[in-house]
């Protein structure tokens, strides 16, 4: 989860994430994870910057071959 995303917007700083949507979140992240584990897996959350927690677990975990991501787009005006 990354803090920013839960700040205001650049324009009006009104809530990215109100409390419904962050609710939704939540319960898709807990379901996520009951349903992967389900099949033998798990779910890594974690909170902070992801430039900063992507590098920490590739550290922690030692073997990893790629990364994939998705960029959040931005809208401008």
């Amino acid at each position: 989860f990354d803090p920013r995303h839960y700040l205001g917007t650049h324009c009006y700083s009104l809530p990215k994430t109100g409390p419904h949507r962050l609710r939704f979140l939540l319960e898709s992240v807990k379901d996520l994870r009951e349903t992967l584990k389900k099949k033998g897996s798990t779910l890594v959350v974690r909170k902070g910057k992801p430039e900063d927690v992507v590098c920490d677990l590739i550290t922690q975990l030692g073997s990893v071959t790629a990364v994939v991501f998705h960029e959040e787009v931005r809208e401008t005006l």
